[in-house]
């Protein structure tokens, strides 16, 4: 048993397989030659009369800000926050505490509890503090000045350069969680958030395990979220909005009256109709809602005259592609608000229509097709 034991202890040392994609490796070597490159030299420019003019641990916080931007401990605040603070601390140690390896132990100790009271916590920040302790006669003589140069100023050419690269491989930096759906004003809370996983069962099983995990909350949430919509595809099969969605949409242009949209609404007992131009191009869609609210500035605007659907339609509109999977829907359908998608070819074209009630009863005769097991 004993035995046994050791070898799964054991186990516990072969790395684990990472899931990143070939590209995601290859942005964060090109990210960090970019973002250590940029920065030293331009520290270099800024700060050539200096000794020390650009230090070792903004190698390590490359590695976070190029190769996992989505990490907490890769943000703007905790780069900047983080090393500046330890900086700080690192200085202070060394200058009252003649002992080293003393003075090592406590530049460590209070960095790390002052970047958690800070909410910067940055694991090369440890590394700041350490060198202003170790880093001899040259950053010694540097004092409180090291804090600013060059650490500050050398976080911050990092941080302009992560910047810049992430933005420019589309990446989400800084790493945003994605935007809440519209509320009700209402103490409701969204449809999906009431059944299944909810931001509570998240909050308990994080404050039960009590532990740092390099990964936010919504980030977790949003994890879950596609885990679900993968287990559902592999358990109902794919359903595609072509498979659903009305083609033979009724739709108006900009020119078109908007008393005249009002009456084609009445009459298909529709309540949204995509705008498009001569082409079938979307432009727009015009609701209900886009009445109500619309009609006082199209008023304004139109004077007394005729209002037209130009004046009253959202042009910012939601789409969806005629291969895609229904599933990648439900968010939009049940937190988003959304009654109506246009379904729009890859050239822009309105090929359809999908619906609530499209949606429904896609989901209901998959239910009645998927085959339960017999007692």
């Amino acid at each position: 048993m004993t035995v046994l034991r050791l070898a799964q202890w054991l186990r516990t040392f072969v790395p684990a397989p990472v899931n990143v994609s070939r590209r995601e490796i290859a942005l964060g070597c090109l990210g960090a030659l970019f973002g250590v490159s940029c920065a030293a030299l331009l520290s270099h420019h800024m700060l050539a009369g200096f000794n020390p003019w650009f230090i070792a641990p903004m190698g390590a916080s490359a590695v976070l800000l190029f190769a996992v931007p989505a990490s907490p401990l890769a943000q703007p605040w905790s780069i900047i926050g983080g090393n500046v603070c330890a900086a700080l601390i690192g200085v202070t140690c060394a200058a009252h505490v003649d002992d080293v390896a003393l003075a090592s132990g406590l530049a460590a100790s209070l960095a790390i509890a002052a970047m958690f009271a800070l909410r910067c916590l940055h694991p090369p920040s440890g590394a700041v503090a350490l060198t202003a302790v170790l880093g001899g006669p040259a950053v010694r003589s540097l004092g409180y000045a090291f804090v600013l140069w060059p650490v500050a100023i050398d976080s911050l050419l990092l941080l302009m350069a992560a910047l810049v690269f992430n933005v420019s491989a589309r990446r989400r930096y800084p790493h945003q969680a994605a935007p809440p759906p519209p509320a009700h004003l209402t103490r409701d809370a969204t449809p999906t958030a009431r059944i299944g996983l909810t931001v509570q069962d998240l909050d308990a099983a994080l404050r039960a395990r009590g532990e740092l995990l390099d990964v936010s909350q919504e980030d977790l949430e949003e994890l879950f979220i596609e885990a679900e919509t993968l287990a559902w595809k592999r358990r109902f099969g794919s359903i595609r909005c072509e498979d659903v969605m009305s083609r033979d949409v009724v739709s108006v242009q900009p020119s078109t009256p908007a008393q005249e949209a009002w009456r084609l609404m009445i009459r298909h007992a529709v309540k949204a109709l995509p705008v498009v131009d001569e082409q079938r191009l979307l432009l727009g869609i015009v609701t209900l809602h886009d009445f109500f609210v619309g009609h006082e500035t199209a008023s304004a605007s139109a004077g007394q005259g005729a209002w037209f659907v130009g004046d009253i339609m959202t042009r910012e509109v939601l789409t969806a592609r005629p291969g895609q999977d229904l599933v990648d829907l439900m968010p939009a359908f049940s937190d988003g608000g959304r009654h109506h998608l246009p379904v729009v070819s890859d050239d822009g074209r309105l090929a359809g229509m999908v619906t609530q009630s499209d949606m429904v009863a896609a989901l209901f005769r998959a239910g009645l097709e998927r085959p339960w097991p017999v007692a």
